[in-house]
């Protein structure tokens, strides 16, 4: 049990890595989950287990900007206006189909990325590249060769896509699957 005196509802909100204004557990999330605890009785302890695996299902489904990873990946589609707005959504749709079970996230300040029981790739935007960087892709067979960037690296392979550029879809699709299946 807390302390005499304790009240959490009374306490601000906590922040992400000591950020202020920057919450990373909604208040109202962390008071269902003292509620259930105090209520049934169980240890204090049962609240910050709750209280942080709900910490890690809104990390991984909300963008750090707010809202949900998908709307942050259509704005930024919509944002660029351009062929790299016209790669990244073909990218997308490609990764969706494959893996109809991907989880689309939005991490390290605006980049896609999508999971499957780990991280399967990330689809980075620049002035002259669309950038598919596949976590594990040092260790993805890669036959067709599509791996074009960050190859002198033990873990990660990327594919640099430039203006007007196509690449093999069914070969991309094998190495997507390859990814998801190295993950589980």
């Amino acid at each position: 049990m807390p302390e005499p005196g304790f009240d959490l509802k009374s306490t601000p909100p906590l922040t992400a890595f000591g950020q202020p204004g920057k919450p990373c557990v909604r208040r109202q999330h962390l008071l269902a989950a003292d509620s259930q605890q105090y209520s049934s009785g169980g240890q204090a302890i049962t609240t910050m287990t709750k209280a942080t695996t709900i910490m890690k299902k809104i990390g991984s489904k909300e963008g750090e900007e707010g809202g949900s990873a998908s709307q942050l990946i259509d704005a930024r589609i919509k944002e660029l206006s351009d062929w790299r707005g016209e790669t990244l959504a073909w990218l997308r749709t490609l990764i969706r189909q494959t893996d109809p079970e991907v989880v689309e996230e939005w991490k390290w300040r605006g980049v896609p990325v999508w999971s499957h029981a780990g991280i399967i790739c990330t689809g980075e935007t620049y002035k002259n590249v669309v950038k598919m960087t596949f976590a594990k892709g040092a260790s993805l067979e890669d036959p067709s060769g599509l791996f074009n960037s960050s190859l002198e690296g033990n873990t990660r392979r990327a594919i640099d896509l430039h203006e007007g550029e196509r690449i093999d879809e069914e070969a991309l699709k094998a190495l997507i699957r390859a990814a998801v299946a190295l993950n589980t």
